[in-house]
């Protein structure tokens, strides 16, 4: 069962229109991971109220809940968001070695020849590629430096990540900054 606790919930998914006359729907994934998307998989939809996954149809896009057997039915869920825990999504996705969960990395400070150039306030997606978004570091402000920057996450701007450290080292950075 899914406990929700008092854990922050992660928007992976939003239900779009109905499709045919039993109850199927469109689904619009939000995350990189689709397995979690599979049949008797349960989903917040709310803060307190779950659905269940009775068919999941990755090649047509489509879902089907537990429950739901007519485009009347289905109709109540369009644009309705499906959310699950940051406990589940480390339980359900798995990482291959060198990548995070982009909470994770929030927070992380970056850091550029020994100099921290603020912290990692969002991660970004930016058409095919993922972004940094930084806010700057107070000294860097206060010398005439923007509040804020991206960085793209993958070489040759990024050298490492560690996220036990919360620590993510980089090259370059500081000219983009100065750029900004």
């Amino acid at each position: 069962m899914l406990k929700q606790s008092s854990e922050q919930l992660l928007h992976i998914a939003t239900i779009g229109k109905s499709v045919g006359v039993h109850g199927d729907m469109k689904f619009h994934s939000k995350c990189d991971f689709p397995e979690q998307f599979k049949s008797n998989a349960t989903f917040f939809i709310n803060k307190s109220d779950t659905v269940t996954l009775s068919v999941v149809n990755h090649d047509k896009g489509t879902l089907k809940i537990h429950g739901v057997h007519s485009i009347e039915d289905a109709k109540k869920y369009t644009n309705v968001k499906l959310f699950t825990t940051l406990e589940d999504t480390k339980k359900n996705c798995h990482l291959k070695k060198g990548e995070f969960f982009w909470f994770d990395i929030l927070d992380c400070e970056v850091i550029e020849e020994g100099k921290s150039l603020g912290k990692v306030q969002e991660v970004e997606r930016i058409a095919i590629h993922d972004y940094l978004n930084v806010k700057t570091s107070s000294d860097l402000v206060q010398a005439g430096r923007a509040k804020s920057f991206l960085i793209p996450y993958h070489e040759p701007f990024i050298l490492s990540t560690d996220i036990d450290a919360k620590v993510i080292r980089v090259s370059g950075a500081m000219d983009i900054l100065e750029a900004s």
